[in-house]
């Protein structure tokens, strides 16, 4: 009888790496083919961990390009005490911001103002400040630091200014432009001020002595900016200077800007940031933002160098879809894979999906999303329901687990670019004890609205907007600043 021998070193060998290849840890996530098993404890809501000010983010130059650390909005909002609470408020400022990038799209196509209603009082509960999931960098204007809010939705820039008729409380001291002897009044009538109907969806206004150029820009969740145009000198770190930036300098602010100074606007208007700095950057810029729930950092480089990236898969690229009418940046969305299933809708490949840094949550078209929604639920089975959450109808309670494996969630574009949800943008931990986690995508109220990917979807990626080129890329990137 022969003896049977052991498996043959190398097979075992093979074996193993076969086994690495399924199975790779990172950050409390195990992966396999088509899943991911995400340990609960690493994603929780944590009580308490936020910090009570608002630390100026770092700026470096690298190989030609401007890297400026970019941190979650939170960071400025000081020890919350009530977690539950918040997160309920973050869904209801984020479907205001819904309706307020729909409501703008409107009146820019119509070429009438935004409606005034949409200047009504913040819907607040009494004691609770609130913030939305959005994202901060620092940079300096007029030789002041300050920490701004960053938006790909947004165009014109603005600030706090003083004398301020109305102001919300932020950590920076108010800019004062009297004291700055580079800050110049824009006139009206200029062309500058005529660009305002693209950029905000208002018209500007003339004020007097001098004949200022006068601005709105209402939100959809009731905060506004009213002021004046003007320009500056603005410093984005190891002087990378843009002289005569035009911007809002805003006498009547309110809203939900959780300490921060002003916004920075990253949209495709001529008075966005990108196109004031084209000349320096080439209308390139990219981002990656950090998970929310910790003080990670991420990074907003300006310039188009990728060897400053630190990307950990091949970047993708799709194709911008122009629309003259909007500033907006639009992308054809062909398909959603979940697991290795591709998932079957008709209005997949309508070229209406918007890309914005500044909505929470990822918004589709009914037929794709309960398409989407399905193939979740089947796959994800076993686990207990939990009721809906305001937007979120396909929730778990998940309390009783240490960790789950979760489908892996790819949207495809034109072009054979892929968008891979990271793990922590997969699930909204509504309960801090994981007894409420909910899918955190969400259907539109109808299927010609335009479809939105927001930024939770886009945690720990890459994405690269080349505005000239009208190319946008992804790549999966561990989100850091060093």
């Amino acid at each position: 009888m022969v003896q049977a021998k052991p498996p043959f070193p190398s097979k075992l060998l093979l074996l193993s790496l076969l086994v690495s290849i399924l199975a790779i840890f990172d950050n409390g996530v195990q992966c396999f083919q088509g899943k991911k098993v995400l340990s609960m404890h690493k994603f929780q809501w944590k009580q308490g961990s936020n910090s009570s000010t608002c630390l100026s983010q770092e700026t470096r130059w690298e190989n030609g390009a401007t890297i400026l650390e970019m941190k979650h909005k939170d960071s400025c909002s000081g020890k919350i005490l009530d977690w539950n609470k918040k997160l309920k408020k973050h869904l209801i400022m984020d479907d205001f911001q819904l309706r307020s990038l729909q409501s703008r799209m409107k009146s820019i196509i119509s070429g009438r103002n935004i409606d005034d209603s949409v200047d009504a009082p913040i819907p607040l509960t009494s004691g609770i400040r609130l913030q939305t999931l959005n994202y901060i960098v620092t940079v300096e204007l007029g030789g002041r630091k300050m920490t701004v809010i960053v938006d790909t939705g947004s165009d014109l820039s603005w600030v706090q200014c003083q004398p301020c008729k109305r102001c919300y409380n932020q950590q920076d001291p108010v800019f004062n432009p009297s004291t700055s002897p580079s800050y110049r009044t824009v006139l009206c009538r200029s062309p500058t001020c005529q660009s305002l109907q693209s950029a905000t969806g208002n018209l500007g206004v003339c004020g007097s002595n001098p004949p200022s150029c006068n601005y709105v820009v209402n939100y959809g969740d009731g905060s506004y900016t009213r002021g004046e145009l003007g320009t500056e000198h603005l410093d984005l770190g190891n002087s990378t200077a843009v002289n005569n930036f035009i911007f809002g300098c805003g006498r009547n602010n309110q809203g939900l800007f959780g300490g921060a100074s002003g916004l920075v606007g990253l949209g495709r208007s001529s008075l966005s940031l990108i196109s004031q700095t084209s000349a320096m950057f080439g209308g390139v810029f990219s981002y990656c933002l950090p998970i929310t729930e910790t003080e990670a950092s991420g990074s907003l480089v300006m310039g188009g160098n990728s060897s400053v990236y630190k990307n950990t898969t091949p970047i993708s690229y799709t194709r911008m879809i122009p629309n003259p009418q909007l500033p907006f940046y639009f992308l054809n969305l062909t398909g959603i894979t979940v697991g290795s299933v591709a998932v079957q809708a008709p209005s997949f490949g309508k070229d209406g999906m918007m890309i914005d840094s500044g909505t929470v949550i990822t918004r589709l078209p009914p037929s794709i999303y309960q398409a989407l929604k399905d193939e979740f639920v089947k796959q994800f089975s076993g686990f207990p329901s939990a009721p809906a959450f305001m937007i979120l109808d396909t929730c778990f309670n998940l309390s009783g687990y240490q960790e789950v494996e979760i489908p892996n969630i790819k949207m495809h574009f034109e072009g054979n670019a892929e968008l891979n949800v990271d793990v922590t943008g997969v699930f909204y931990f509504v309960k801090t004890d994981a007894s409420q986690v909910c899918l955190a995508i969400a259907s539109l109220s109808y299927e010609n609205e335009v479809g939105i990917i927001g930024n939770y979807q886009q945690k720990n990626q890459r994405v690269i907007y080349d505005t000239k080129g009208s190319m946008l890329g992804f790549a999966a990137e561990a989100c850091t600043f060093d």
